[in-house]
């Protein structure tokens, strides 16, 4: 664990997102949900709006993705999107840059964290992954804390590791992302390469918003 004493430029603790911020998964997320929906009897959800649920818990995403879908069919829709998402796992990479930036930013003695609407067995196994050994200090998933936006994910990150609020940046692709950092009183940054339309980040105050993994790696090491 890096020396707590030794703080960085502005943000001792830095959490990004998984899926559309670190991973290139949107697109099959998307489809993996029009699929379920459509499984169990559902009108399937136009694209913008399926990948408007990504970031969210799985249940409360399909939920919001399907309001035609009864309760009673949420226990198979859930079921459907594993199978889909299970025959795609293997086609999921890292954004080009990715690993780099993170290696750049360890060096420089970031805590560097996962907050994420997977769940804790979806990020483990893609944490198995030989090139993300040790990239991360820590991580939070929304089956064992709270579904985003609630900030309960930052806020047990910040317990866990000693760290303030105020030096505290979430990075995320979606409008969940950025208000689970307002809510829990840290700074956010966007990318727009990510589940969500850009024009909607504005509102909730972002410092940047990146439109590349590149964008992000230079403002992180120029700003963070």
């Amino acid at each position: 664990m890096p020396n707590p004493n030794f703080r960085p430029r502005q943000f001792d603790l830095i959490a990004f997102d998984w899926d559309g911020t670190l991973f290139d998964s949107t697109a099959i997320i998307t489809r993996c949900i029009q699929r379920a929906v459509v499984d169990v009897g559902g009108k399937e959800p136009t694209a913008e709006a399926a990948s408007y649920v990504i970031g969210m818990a799985l249940m409360q995403a399909l939920a919001h993705a399907a309001p035609d879908v009864p309760v009673e069919k949420y226990k198979a829709l859930g079921e459907r999107y594993r199978h889909h998402y299970a025959a795609h796992q293997n086609d999921l990479i890292l954004f080009e840059g990715v690993l780099p930036m993170l290696a750049e930013l360890k060096a420089r003695h970031h805590w560097l964290t996962v907050a994420t609407g997977k769940s804790r067995m979806g990020l483990n196994e893609a944490l198995h992954d030989v090139e993300l050994k040790g990239a991360f200090d820590g991580s939070r998933t929304a089956d064992e804390t709270a579904g985003k936006p609630s900030p309960l994910m930052l806020q047990e990150l910040m317990r866990e590791f000693g760290a303030e609020p105020e030096r505290t940046l979430m990075i995320g692709d979606t409008t969940h992302d950025l208000q689970m950092a307002l809510n829990a009183g840290c700074a956010s940054v966007a990318v727009s390469y990510g589940a969500h339309e850009p024009s909607a980040f504005h509102a909730l105050k972002p410092l940047y918003v990146a439109h590349s993994v590149a964008e992000l790696r230079h403002w992180l090491l120029e700003n963070a």
